[in-house]
């Protein structure tokens, strides 16, 4: 089935942030749009609105004079809901609450044709339960866009158990004729982003409940080291404390409280303090005018290491050696069995984080996972009270000889982002494997929808087939309640041959 006919009539029911954002998606796709709202007066509203930003949009020369003038002709507030009569697809962006929206939808229904297309904006409730009343449940469907929608390229295109296969391919094709780029996906709590996404946002909250680090530094190591374009504690004082706060509860309780998903209580007693995030002014950092950002934990200069003898494979830190040797410090390369690891001059060891602790091991310092260890700029080590201070010393001078920053945080098993990867890659694996999207779905998910430096799978294969399963497996026995326990579908991934599976991540 194709995509809507750009002469087809578009509505959209809620003129708040998201609706008009889709509003004017459709709008600059060329099809008439419909604007409805409870409210009176906020349809107009909303289309003046729309309006200026088509203003803004010649202003940057995105869009002709004329082209703009024709899109304002297209469209028009309407006062009714039987104004949408002859509509064929009908977008719902209103309060996320299930009666509201089935009721909505029950009398959208009494109103236009059965072949017309309904569909939900929602982000954390249950497509399958808002049409689950519908005397035509097929048509049903979810349209999950991101905040901006007209500058965010991914729609989640959301089957719920009762939509037919032929509505769910018009809603995909439409949204790629409105130069979106289109993900299926079943209906499932947080559908892609949402669910796959919470382990960036918990393991740094786990990390900073647990005296780990602070969060200017977690967040510092996530950016410089993970490759991602914002830390967590940054982007949910932009996204609004009591905003990510409630989509994570939803996922949690929508799982059954699957403690895979369990909310932050920290983050809890930050929303019940009304410290949401830059929209109050303060959240986990402050907002306020002339407020200065708090700055990353940094080691001070040490010497480095006279030289460092390498002992196994060190897997995906493998480029550090030839980092190592670039920088003038000399490699003794030994065959040993006994793992995979540095050796400082002192005796000490330094390995990748593996999911265990330095407590655990005499003289062991553990450094993070870095997405690019060459372009990398700050690299977390982790000690325990049993760690020589010259060991530490040793580690640190070693990366700052390789033009990193040192941030030293507890002894905490497997970090900030070889963790938090791990968690990312575990979901996703379970997500594929209880059908809720392919593969390469999940990876276009995870970066347009939340700008990852990589998408789970792309991670998966660059980390080789076991790494996150055996990192998880360590931090499970060291926190048994099932937060880390490695899913059915990464057990079966990791200790699948090549042979059997091919190149599958």
């Amino acid at each position: 089935m194709t995509a809507l006919d750009l002469s087809s009539p578009v509505a959209v029911v809620g003129t708040g942030t998201m609706g008009q954002g889709i509003a004017q998606v459709a709008l600059v796709a060329g099809h008439p749009v419909r604007l409805y709202d409870t409210v009176p007066g906020r349809a107009r509203a909303a289309a003046d609105a729309i309006g200026a930003r088509l203003d803004r949009l010649v202003e940057k020369e995105r869009l002709t004079g004329p082209e703009r003038d024709a899109a304002r002709a297209r469209l028009l507030p309407a006062g009714t809901l039987a104004e949408l009569a002859d509509c064929a697809l009908v977008v719902e962006a209103v309060l996320e609450r299930l009666d509201v929206k089935q009721e909505l939808f029950g009398e959208l229904e009494g109103i236009v044709s059965d072949d017309c297309l309904l569909a939900t904006n929602t982000s954390s409730l249950s497509v399958t339960a808002i049409g689950g009343a519908l005397r035509v449940p097929g048509r049903f469907v979810g349209l999950h866009f991101f905040n901006p929608a007209p500058l965010l390229p991914l729609v989640e295109v959301v089957s719920g158990f009762a939509t037919d296969v032929t509505h769910a391919t018009r809603a995909y094709e439409t949204a790629r004729a409105w130069g979106k780029t289109p993900v299926a996906c079943a209906d499932t709590p947080g559908f892609i982003v949402n669910r796959i996404a919470r382990p960036f946002y918990a393991e740094a909250f786990a990390v900073y409940e647990s005296q780990g680090a602070d969060p200017a530094t977690i967040d510092a190591v996530l950016r410089e080291s993970g490759g991602f374009r914002m830390g967590a504690f940054e982007l949910t004082d932009l996204i609004g404390q009591d905003v990510n706060e409630s989509v994570t509860r939803s996922v949690w309780e929508s799982f059954f409280q699957d403690v895979r998903f369990t909310p932050s209580l920290a983050q809890r007693r930050l929303v019940e303090s009304g410290r949401l995030g830059r929209k109050t002014g303060h959240g986990w950092y402050d907002h306020g005018d002339g407020a200065e950002r708090p700055e990353p934990d940094t080691a001070e200069k040490r010497q480095p290491p006279a030289y460092v003898v390498a002992e196994g494979d060190l897997g995906p830190a493998a480029e550090l050696l030839a980092l190592i040797r670039e920088a003038g410090i000399p490699v003794r390369d030994e065959d040993e069995d006994s793992g995979s690891r540095l050796v400082l001059p002192s005796g000490g060891q330094l390995a990748l984080a593996d999911g265990q602790t330095s407590v655990e091991f005499r003289d062991v310092v553990y450094f993070d996972l870095a997405l690019d260890y060459r372009a990398a700029t700050r690299i977390a080590l982790s000690a325990s009270q049993d760690t020589s201070p010259q060991t530490l010393s040793e580690a640190i001078g070693l990366f700052q000889a390789l033009g990193k920053q040192v941030s030293v945080i507890g002894d905490v098993p497997g970090m900030i982002v070889a963790r938090t990867v791990a968690r990312i890659i575990d979901l996703a694996h379970d997500a594929v494997a209880k059908g809720v999207a392919t593969e390469e779905d999940v990876d276009t998910a995870m970066r347009l929808g939340v700008n990852y430096p990589l998408g789970p799978f792309e991670w998966s294969r660059r980390l080789g087939r076991s790494w996150a399963y055996a990192l998880l497996d360590d931090l499970h026995l060291r926190d048994p309640s099932g937060r880390y326990a490695p899913s059915l579908a990464l057990y079966r991934h990791a200790h699948a041959s090549d042979k059997r599976e091919g190149t599958a991540s």
